[in-house]
């Protein structure tokens, strides 16, 4: 959809919830309830629409698109309408005491307006406008121009290469194994298989209560999204467990790099095998009365899954069969490509060791790979890398060992092990803006860089893809449009108190909560969306936001911009600002349309 097509959308809805639909429910309103007051700015748009007149003046339409009905026929509260203003008028002694106006019956009032609104919610709506977000779209946290950047830096797993989800169950089964023959974990454990949409990236898991869930930005534990093992904890018991609240205090939260005394959140793509494994252990655990220790639960299973890379097991599956593990290599390829034959500097900084990046570089780019690098640097031990400065380069050898000779340069055509940005910096020069380094690990890859060393950032979320499906989705696109604007009647009919107004907005609560619920799982029918709880960022939104500058599916949607292109930041309305500026439907989410006519556009 374009840009053309959204703004024709956006005149639609404030025209049409300003002159169609509302001076029709008005009216309807008037003749359900009666003349609520013969002065009451109701009549008054009433009957300028029967006059054929524009209500767009009438301060008593809200930008919502809702009608701002009198609630009740309060007389101390009168206003005339004198063209755009209002002037208050005081009741007479006479008015307060003899007033005829019939009372208006709540009940009947509230699910008007409910009706009203929904339909309202259902007409503007337009055929196409639930395929908006292309999944190849790069989103902006900061603004970037890409003319500004010299050099383009790159992580390898999940960055460079993307897996196949065949990966997570080989290391499920593998650290599953370790857990029972080498730990002497029960047999029965073994029984678990893995469940492919079980986890999601960015949870959190309190090591002493054995307990999985999600977090939002303001350390509030979104309730429904707890598990004890497999099986979700009831939220009265979730409140029970935490003292009475669902709010984890700064102390005990994962802290800057992810782990903290109580909690610890799993960050990157790698990990979500191992949220699995710990639920899978729990539940055996559970379900058989077996008494154990979830610390030690814990850490039994960070060294099992830690044992199937040092030992080398995921290095091995990968390089035995290239073509079922490594995803859009051919992507990997063009992309490398284009930077190098524009002239931009590009290196490699990653934590896995040379024979696997050579050989799966080989696979997506060729044979001679290393000649788009400037510089490659393996076994780096990220984040330590990034933040302390002890460990010196060391260089390899065409064979992969290590060599003994100084390090005073950084050359083309070598490979180097181990070092540190320090040295780094000092080496090459290559400071600020003009860096832009992509990295799918948030802590590992990105925090230090943006906060300590003023690099660009760009983060790899290749859960994108899913999410961005979900919501072109006609069943997501209508029922949040509708969950907000029943979240929108509920803040502004509930000052209405007696019982029987009480019952409805009760009603519609209930409904809120069915929504959410509808919506969440939509995503993951156990934790939701990674980018949001039921209506705030999550914790792993606000760490995405906070450390990187743009982020992505994957690097291949750099073949969407032109090389010089600037990202902007949609302005995002603060809560007492009004979203009035067309930047808010087109900028970030659009099919880069300027750019169509790009040949290498996917």
């Amino acid at each position: 959809m374009s840009c053309q097509k959204i703004r024709k959308f956006s005149h639609a809805l404030l025209q049409k919830s300003k002159a169609a639909s509302l001076c029709k429910v008005l009216k309807t309103s008037v003749a359900s309830y009666g003349n609520v007051a013969s002065k009451g700015p109701t009549n008054q748009i009433v009957k300028c629409c029967e006059n054929g007149q524009s209500c767009e003046s009438n301060s008593g339409i809200q930008a919502t698109g809702s009608p701002a009905i009198p609630t009740s026929p309060s007389p101390a509260n009168h206003r005339q309408v004198a063209g755009k203003n209002f002037k208050e008028v005081s009741p007479t002694f006479s008015e307060r005491a003899f007033t005829t106006a019939p009372k208006i019956d709540s009940k009947i009032y509230l699910w008007s307006r409910y009706n009203e609104m929904k339909r309202l919610v259902h007409d503007l709506i337009p055929p196409g406008v639930c395929n908006l977000l292309n999944p190849s779209t790069i989103y902006a946290n900061n603004e970037v121009d890409l003319d500004e950047v010299e050099i383009y830096g790159f992580d390898y797993d999940y960055t460079l290469a993307l897996y196949s989800n065949t990966l997570d169950t080989m290391i499920y089964n593998t650290a599953r194994d370790f857990l029972v023959k080498h730990y002497k974990y029960p047999e029965g454990i073994s029984k678990y298989d893995y469940i492919p949409n079980f986890a999601a990236r960015g949870l959190h898991y309190d090591i002493q209560k054995g307990l999985l869930m999600k977090i939002d930005a303001f350390h509030y534990i979104q309730l429904g999204t707890v598990y004890r093992g497999l099986n979700p904890v009831p939220d009265e018991e979730v409140l029970e467990l935490y003292g009475g609240t669902n709010h984890v205090p700064l102390e005990e939260v994962s802290g800057f790099y992810g782990k903290g005394p109580v909690m610890k959140q799993f960050m990157d793509v790698f990990s979500i095998p191992e949220m699995t494994l710990l639920a899978a252990a729990n539940d055996y655990f559970n379900s058989n009365d077996i008494e154990y220790d979830p610390g030690h639960l814990y850490k039994d299973v960070s060294d099992a899954i830690g044992m199937v890379h040092i030992k080398g097991y995921m290095y091995k599956w990968i390089m035995q069969d290239l073509e079922k593990y490594i995803l859009r290599g051919d992507e990997t390829y063009a992309v490398l490509h284009r930077l190098a034959s524009h002239g931009k500097k590009l290196f490699l900084i990653t934590n896995s060791p040379f024979s696997f990046v050579d050989k799966g570089m080989k696979y997506m780019v060729g044979k001679d790979w290393r000649d788009l690098f400037d510089i490659v640097i393996v076994q780096a031990d990220k984040p330590h890398f990034f933040n302390s400065c002890g460990k010196p380069f060391r260089r390899l050898d065409s064979n992969g060992d290590l060599q003994w000779d100084k390090i005073k340069s950084l050359d083309k055509g070598q490979v180097y092990k181990q070092g540190n940005l320090f040295d780094f910096l000092r080496l090459t020069g290559w400071r600020g803006s003009k860096v832009l380094y992509f990295g799918d690990h948030l802590y590992s890859d990105l925090a230090d860089l943006m906060l300590r060393h003023g690099w660009r950032t760009g983060a790899i979320v290749p859960e994108l893809e899913v999410e961005t499906r979900v919501v072109n989705t006609e069943q997501y696109a209508q029922g949040l449009t509708w969950l907000q604007a029943l979240t929108g009647l509920l803040e502004r009919m509930q000052m209405h108190r007696d019982p029987e107004s009480k019952k409805v907005l009760q009603d519609w609560l209930k409904e809120r909560e069915e929504l959410r619920a509808v919506t969440k799982n939509l995503f993951n029918p156990h934790f939701g969306s990674i980018f949001r709880t039921c209506h705030n960022p999550t914790y792993f939104s606000r760490r995405l936001c906070r450390f990187s500058d743009v982020y992505m599916a994957s690097i291949s949607c750099l073949l969407n911009y032109d090389l010089s292109y600037t990202f902007y930041p949609r302005r995002t309305p603060l809560q007492h600002e009004a979203p009035l500026w067309m930047d808010q439907l087109c900028t970030g989410c659009m099919k880069t349309p300027f750019l169509e006519e790009m040949a290498h556009i996917r």
